[in-house]
C-alpha cells in the first residue's frame, strides 16, 4: 500500500470511529449512492461484473440501515424508513432484473434526499453539542 492510500485509511478509520449515530448514518447513505451511481455506470459500460459487485455493496449498506432501525423507539419514522428502503431494494432488484441503470439512479436520488435530512439533523446535534 502506498503512503496515499495508508493515509486515506488512517483518515477514514478515525473518521467513523469519532462520529456520531447520526454522522455515521450520512456515511452510510454517501456509500450507498456512490456504489449505485458506479453500478449505474457499470452497466452503461457493458461491465455488469463490475456492476454486480457494486449493487451489493450499496445493498449491504441498505441492508444495514434497514436493521439497525430502532422500531420501538422510533415510532412512525422507523415504520416509514423500513418501507422506504424495502421499496429500494425492491426497485435495486428490479432495475437489475431489466437491466435498468436508471433505476439505480432512481434510488440513489431518493437516498440522497435522505441523505440531506440526516445532515440536517447531525449538523444539528453537533451544534447542541459543541454549545
Amino acid at each position: 500500500m502506498n503512503q496515499f492510500a495508508a493515509a486515506k485509511l488512517a483518515y477514514t478509520e478515525a473518521s467513523v470511529t469519532t462520529a456520531s449515530p447520526e454522522r455515521l448514518v450520512v456515511m452510510l447513505y454517501d456509500g450507498a449512492i456512490r456504489f449505485l451511481t458506479q453500478a449505474a455506470a457499470a452497466v452503461r459500460a457493458g461491465r455488469r461484473d463490475v456492476a454486480r459487485d457494486k449493487l451489493r455493496r450499496a445493498q449491504a449498506i441498505i441492508d444495514e440501515l434497514t436493521r439497525v432501525l430502532d422500531m420501538q423507539r422510533g415510532g412512525d419514522v422507523a415504520i416509514n424508513l423500513r418501507m422506504l428502503y424495502n421499496f429500494c431494494s425492491r426497485h435495486i432488484i428490479d432495475s437489475t432484473l431489466h437491466a435498468d441503470p436508471e433505476g439505480y439512479e432512481k434510488v440513489a436520488e431518493l437516498l440522497s434526499g435522505l441523505r440531506e435530512s440526516w445532515d440536517a439533523i447531525a449538523s444539528r446535534q453537533a451544534e447542541r453539542i459543541s454549545a
